[in-house]
């Protein structure tokens, strides 16, 4: 199938985190036939039951293409006009994982070798198919990552500290505040005091940002609340272990549970690609042992996680042709030197 009929057989399986199954079933069978064809090799990773990675290399793989394969909720069906495919992982990352299999193909069919391709689980939560892989990887050169930068090759991102911080407090009647402790106002002053904090600049990837993605509390709004608490995520442009430090010390008298702790990342350039700066966090920190990170893919970032996630079909086709230089590019000597 061609590379726009191939994102829209993957954006038509519901892969929302922890459901890939199906989509890792897909991916599995259209790679076998092609391991077959040129001398490769193919197996499933079992990451948790009913949750595989898909590994395919041919030869010893110096540059592996990897993405991953699970979407934000919720569900959206695909569609299609003359410039946009649309639909839930349309551009994080259904279209480009469609472009690095047909760049793959198109490699594959030339007679290059030495390529391998890694489908990961669990991006959007938590990582946990990139940690998996990480455990055993292959003596990799380079990995070319996809996430959305329109084609561009990002030299850098932010890394991500992201925890849950849970006050607790004493219910009482709310006429009568004295006889309790509000977890809520708790809390709040708590979050007040991280937004009042002076956060690290970086040249490069430019400010830190702190989000205060939920909040829970209480069980009525007559009651004074006994328990609260909220999530929140730090962009991380400096220091990781700095950031964190400089967050917990204005967290006292509160749990805190951290449930995502990223690098900020420099990546790898390589000469003729045009480039640019992302913001978010990938699973580059959790393929460190699978070479050197180069991060480029198409469709834009601001489309992804929205009702109107789409990418545009030229971007498909001309990440096919870039994939595919750019994995020449690395395989050529200078580049491996």
């Amino acid at each position: 199938m061609d590379a726009f009929k191939l994102t829209r057989s993957l954006i038509d399986i519901n892969s929302v985190t922890p459901n890939e199954g199906e989509i890792g079933d897909f991916l599995f069978d259209y790679l076998e036939p092609l391991a077959r064809r040129f001398g490769g090799f193919i197996e499933k990773q079992e990451v948790e039951p009913g949750r595989n990675n898909v590994w395919a290399w041919w030869g010893e793989p110096e540059v592996v293409f990897s993405t991953h394969m699970d979407t934000v909720p919720p569900f959206i069906a695909s569609s299609e006009d003359d410039e946009f495919i649309w639909g839930r992982g349309a551009c994080d990352t259904h279209g480009i994982a469609a472009a690095m299999l047909k760049a793959l193909e198109r490699l594959l069919e030339e007679g290059t070798r030495g390529l391998g391709i890694l489908l990961v689980v669990g991006e959007e939560v938590d990582g946990t198919g990139a940690r998996h892989a990480n455990r055993n990887p292959p003596a990799v050169k380079f990995l070319i990552n996809g996430e959305p930068t329109e084609n561009l090759l990002a030299l850098a991102s932010k890394g991500t500290l992201g925890f849950k911080i849970k006050a607790a407090g004493r219910a009482c009647h709310s006429a009568y505040p004295e006889l309790g402790e509000s977890a809520t106002e708790l809390l709040l002053d708590r979050l007040n005091r991280l937004r009042q904090l002076e956060w690290p600049t970086d040249p490069v990837l430019g400010e830190t940002t702190v989000n205060i993605g939920t909040l829970d509390a209480g069980p009525a709004a007559n009651i004074i609340a006994d328990y609260a608490s909220a999530a929140v995520v730090i962009r991380i442009v400096g220091d990781l272990a700095e950031t964190e430090r400089l967050a917990m010390s204005v967290l006292d008298g509160v749990e805190v549970e951290v449930f995502s702790y990223t690098p900020a990342l420099r990546m790898h350039e390589i000469e003729g690609f045009e480039t640019s700066i992302v913001k978010y966090t990938t699973d580059i920190p959790k393929l460190s042992d699978w070479g050197r990170p180069l991060l480029i893919g198409p469709g834009s970032i601001h489309f992804a996680h929205t009702a109107e996630e789409r990418i545009p079909k030229r971007q498909i086709e001309d990440a096919i042709g870039i994939y595919a230089r750019l994995a020449r590019s690395l395989k050529a000597p200078a580049a491996a030197a």
